[in-house]
């Protein structure tokens, strides 16, 4: 089992994740598990996590995926299915390895997928909600050409550059994300089938001009879910509510959080 120390490696199924901690470790209190975006990497979270830990009085856990960070690289290409795999393959293993006992898990954009896949796939008593932070549970063309002028920008201007200071690999992490999502095949990508297995609440957030995703994502999980779901659209912002809205964006995930734990409080003292 991992040691709960600030930063550091952990293997996982042979492979070497970056991750952070922040706050008590799991034997003192529940533990936010964060996943990060397409591009993002433990480095590119900023002071979230941070921020999070101090106002919920909760552990926070953030990692890289492979390809990612400080990660070990990543073959490319990249499965379609990846994000599948990530929540079935390798998030199991990775929460036993840090000793994971009880908490949430927090995705953003990717990880919010990857976190709703693993809720609604994998049976763990130990995750007691979730937040998704701009989800994507189906294709749609406006961000798929979005995706398209990143990756212009990727191939001719200066994105590789600024990609280069926070990925060893900076080529695993943004061609196995940008080339996956413009694969033809993955136009009929659908994961929302996850969403009617999900039996613990949500918290949906998403920035009302995202770039990447309509609001018809988050509304997915409203329509579909049969536990309880809390929605916060945020105006002025778009794909990254906690860098654009960071105030409100840390408002709501801690008050989605300290009413879940006062529902584990009351839970523990009927029993």
């Amino acid at each position: 089992m991992m040691d709960w120390s600030g930063s550091g490696h952990v293997t996982v199924k042979g492979i070497a994740l970056e991750y952070a901690c922040y706050g008590p470790p799991p034997a003192e209190a529940a533990t936010i598990v964060m996943l990060h975006e397409g591009l993002g990497c433990v480095a590119l979270w900023r002071d979230f996590p941070q921020r999070v830990a101090d106002a919920t009085g909760l552990g926070v856990f953030v990692y890289s995926r492979q390809g990612y960070g400080q990660s070990d690289a990543v073959n490319l290409s990249r499965p379609l299915d990846f994000m599948t795999r990530e929540a079935v393959d390798v998030l199991p293993p990775l929460l036993d390895a840090i000793g994971f006992r009880r908490g949430i898990l927090f995705g953003h954009s990717d990880g919010a997928t990857i976190a709703a896949i693993y809720a609604g796939s994998v049976e763990d008593l130990r995750i007691r909600g979730l937040i998704l932070m701009a989800p994507h549970f189906f294709t749609e063309q406006s961000g798929l050409a979005e995706i398209a002028t990143a990756r212009e920008d990727y191939l001719n201007g200066d994105l590789k550059a600024r990609l280069a200071k926070y990925h060893a690999d900076v080529d695993g992490a943004f061609l196995g994300w940008a080339e996956t999502w413009l694969d033809p095949g993955f136009l009929d990508w659908n994961v929302a089938e996850a969403i009617d297995y999900l039996r613990i609440p949500v918290l949906a957030i998403q920035g009302r001009e995202d770039q990447y995703g309509t609001l018809a994502q988050v509304q997915e999980i409203d329509d579909r879910a049969y536990s309880p779901v809390d929605m916060a659209i945020l105006d002025d912002c778009k794909h990254a509510p906690h860098l654009e809205q960071p105030e409100q964006t840390l408002a709501a995930v801690t008050d989605f959080i300290t009413r879940l734990e006062r529902i584990e409080a009351a839970e523990v003292e009927i029993a």
